[in-house]
């Protein structure tokens, strides 16, 4: 493309251009054209002549020719003609890299008389080369904790073509993980980031892979590819974290190799491999990993060739730190190319307070310190500032001495450490700067109370709980550090209903643990309260305040306590009941309360026994005993109810009740039934209405036989092993009656003897009469012992002490028809 762009120039002007060039020995101005990089061997790129306002004759006559501004000729000039034209072809990478323009000066002499025409060619970039990829195969470890959005920087791929035919944009392959972010620098070149999607799962899917693609702005574009792998760390729990996240240094373009340009410095929580970081530098471009080299054990990041700063101002370098787990983290160092001059100040401490107390009054010197420049005039003329807001000024005490005082007060609590990051800059264009960070501790002072989590403390106690049950924790945090910061608990001395509390509870000095000093009853002790305090260990000490409420829980202590029918009523006849009584009918109603609380008091009645179950009810929870159905005449006369009484309680607790119901026609029969009931009771039989009792008393008189004639063989058997010893002992036999059979060793002639006669008779109904069965035991040969004879006149001498009416209640018992009650008249048991 011509960029001299002219009107056909007239003679006129043609002559009086070549005067003035002729006088002055060149040209005013410069020809600049255009001419496509790789274009072949005689391409066209502009007519010099034209331009000239030569003919093709005149460019010839005065031996025109070109003088290139380097050593090699890439252009030719054609004389006759005046057509400037490609001599060889070039490459616009090779020659001017990325600068851009890229520009190929020259000049065109003329002689006869001398004149030189100054004339640049711009040569135009084409879409020559795809973006590459340094690295084919990316690897990249992450960690399966990593959030979704997280970014993790991608190396960038290298186009050395400039404009739009340079790296535009980056893209990757379908995946469910990530997607791909292009950025630019400042400098105008992309870089890549990767962005998680979504959470990664060692246990499903231990390694992602998929394809980056990176694609040029040219016409047609064209693209290079790279296989990123993703490997999927297991837990490391904390990633390396920069001290800064941008480091800005500057570096003198005169600097030479292995100078140290800035220390990076991450640090990790975790201990171990997982703890040991690693630096790398992130290969962002192939200018940078040219020249810059990072120490991978310290940080250190020194220059590997000379810089120039008329070559490149501004360097940017991507430093990563990884675990030994995998983790990694970025940061991002600028370096700034420093022309001229080439010395930075220096600050040096000569004296420093490292620990400050958190009290310390303003205008307290921390630090005392010098700044020094080896340049001179302005260049070494310094001036100090701090970096950041923080609690501290510089105070100027002479030329180049300083004084780091404080400027406000201080707190511990809000800050404990102070890293002061003192600038010195000089006055040099550009001028140069050093900082010095200084640590400064705060020392803790008692300036803070303890605080209570809360202002007051609810506990639950059960009951009976043993001493030493814990209760719960008090917990007071204090802001201060060391013994500031250490906390007692004490309890308050007031009184709770009479009774110290201090009898009740007690707190751990040291841990807060609130326990019980004795069992405590709910029906005495339902809750109280008392206060605690907490106080440090300051000189003087501060303390706080907070309330202790203790709840006591009800526990099922307690069984429930019948009131009615009362323990030491009759059972006889307590409750009469008409034989006419229907469905329904109210007999009596148990009462019982308990002293427990909640639904440990909640109390449930049941029938446990009666003498007919189907002829009574109870209430389930009012106690109230009816009739299940209408009484009929073949109910037994005497009723007898046991009805039990139960609470809720875990477990529950239970009572008993007896309740005596006599069925009377009218209510004369019921006193006369009063009056005469023991009389009646001695002249009537048992009465069984059913015949699963007469089946019990028939079973149970066979089993005494049996066992009679078991004894009586056993005892024969031994009589005749006494015979035959060498010591014979006297001839002895046990005899046992029913219900009188020794228990765990006892001789029978310690619980009393029977005669040699005795019989059986069973009862049956109070219809039937006496049973024509009698079952006679066999008489045996067993003398009574002198024991048995003993206890006979006992039992004679106590049955004549006694009244007839005493004996008559021994002998007759109609509830009881198995008992053996003594007849004093025949001085035996009587079996019924």
């Amino acid at each position: 493309m011509e960029l001299s762009k002219r009107e056909e120039p007239l003679s006129g002007r043609v002559v009086a251009l070549f005067m003035v060039l002729c006088v002055s020995g060149m040209t005013a101005e410069t020809a600049r054209y255009s001419v496509p990089e790789e274009a072949e061997r005689g391409y066209f790129v502009a007519n010099i002549a034209k331009d000239l306002g030569l003919t093709g004759e005149e460019l010839s006559a005065r031996q025109a020719r070109l003088v290139p501004e380097g050593e090699k000729q890439y252009l030719q000039l054609n004389q006759h003609t005046g057509d400037l034209v490609v001599r060889e072809q070039m490459d616009r990478e090779e020659l001017c890299g990325q600068s851009e323009p890229c520009l190929l000066r020259f000049e065109v002499l003329l002689e006869s008389p001398l004149q030189s025409f100054r004339a640049e060619v711009s040569l135009i970039d084409i879409n020559d080369h795809a973006p590459m990829f340094l690295n084919k195969e990316i690897v990249l470890k992450i960690p399966e904790t990593a959030m979704p959005e997280a970014r993790f920087l991608l190396e960038s791929a290298q186009d050395p073509d400039v404009g739009n035919n340079s790296l535009q944009h980056y893209s990757i392959s379908s995946n469910e993980y990530f997607h791909i972010y292009t950025r630019s620098r400042s400098d105008g070149r992309t870089y890549p980031e990767l962005v998680l999607d979504r959470a990664l799962d060692r246990e499903q899917q231990a390694e992602v892979a998929f394809i980056v693609t990176a694609v040029d702005g040219g016409s047609p574009p064209r693209s290079g590819t790279a296989l990123i792998r993703i490997v999927v760390l297991d837990i490391n729990d904390n990633i390396p974290v920069f001290t800064r996240s941008l480091y800005k240094v500057r570096v003198l373009e005169n600097s030479s190799p292995d100078t140290l340009v800035v220390a990076v410095s991450a640090s990790d929580l975790d201990s171990g491999t997982n703890g040991e970081i690693a630096y790398s530098i992130v290969q962002n471009s192939e200018e940078s990993h040219q020249t810059f080299k990072i120490n991978s054990d310290t940080g250190q990041i020194r220059i590997k060739k000379p810089v120039d700063y008329e070559e490149t101002k501004t360097y940017e370098i991507d430093v990563q730190a990884t675990d030994g787990g995998g983790l990694s983290a970025h940061c991002k160092v600028e370096v700034q190319v420093e022309d001229m001059n080439d010395n930075a100040p220096e600050v040096i401490i000569t004296s420093l307070t490292s620990t400050l107390s958190e009290a310390a009054p303003p205008n307290t010197v921390v630090a005392l310190f010098n700044v020094q420049d080896r340049d001179s005039g302005d260049n070494g003329r310094t001036s100090c500032e701090l970096a950041g807001e923080q609690p501290f000024s510089i105070t100027l005490l002479a030329a180049d001495a300083y004084a780091l005082v404080t400027s406000e007060a201080l707190d511990r609590e809000q800050v404990a450490e102070y890293n002061v990051t003192v600038q010195a800059r000089d006055e040099g264009l550009p001028a140069l700067s050093v900082s010095k960070t200084l640590f400064v501790r705060l020392l803790d002072t008692n300036d803070n109370a303890p605080t209570f989590t809360q202002a007051i403390y609810t506990m639950v106690l059960s009951e009976n709980e043993p001493a030493g049950t814990s209760l719960g924790r008090l917990s007071a945090t204090d802001a201060d550090e060391g013994k500031n910061a250490r906390v007692r608990y004490t309890l308050e001395r007031p009184s709770s209903k009479g009774h110290p509390v201090a009898s009740f509870v007690s707190v751990e000095a040291e841990t807060g643990i609130v326990r019980a000093l004795c069992p405590l009853d709910y029906e005495e002790v339902r809750a109280f309260e008392v206060a605690v305090r907490a106080a440090d260990g300051g000189s003087p000490p501060l303390s706080a305040q907070a309330l202790l409420r203790v709840i006591v829980r009800d526990e099922n202590d307690n069984a429930p306590v019948v009131l009615y029918p009362p323990h030491n009523s009759s059972a006889a006849a307590d409750e009469l009941v008409p034989r006419w009584a229907p469905t329904g009918y109210l007999v009596a109603k148990v009462v019982a309360v308990d002293a427990d609380a909640g639904q440990n008091a909640w109390l449930s009645y049941e029938l446990a026994k009666a003498t007919e179950r189907a002829l009574f009810r109870v209430g389930l929870h009012s106690g109230e005993v009816r009739t299940a159905r209408a009484v009929a005449e073949r109910d037994t006369p005497r009723q007898r109810l046991v009805v039990l009484v139960r609470d809720r309680g875990q477990p529950p607790r239970t009572a008993t009740t007896t309740l005596g119901i006599t069925l009377v026609r009218d209510f004369s029969d019921a006193f006369l039934q009063l009056n005469h009931g023991t009389e009646r009771k001695r002249q009537q039989q048992p009465q069984v209405a059913e015949e699963e009792l007469l089946t019990t008393y028939l079973i149970a008189s066979l089993g005494c036989v049996s066992s009679l004639f078991l004894l009586s063989v056993l005892a024969f058997s031994a009589a005749k092993l006494c015979r035959g010893r060498l010591r014979p002992r006297p001839p002895s036999a046990r005899c046992y009656a029913h219900g009188n059979f020794p228990t765990d060793g006892v001789d029978a002639s310690r619980t009393g003897t029977l005669s040699p006669a005795y019989h059986y008779e069973a009862y049956l109904t109070s219809a039937s009469g006496r049973s024509e069965f009698q079952f006679l035991k066999p008489d045996l040969p067993c003398p009574p012992s002198s024991a048995e004879v003993g206890a006979g006149k006992q039992k004679e001498s106590l049955c004549r002490s006694r009244p007839a009416g005493e004996r008559e209640a021994e002998t007759g018992s109609s509830d009881l028809p198995l008992a053996q009650p003594f007849d004093c008249s025949a001085g035996r048991r009587v079996h019924a």
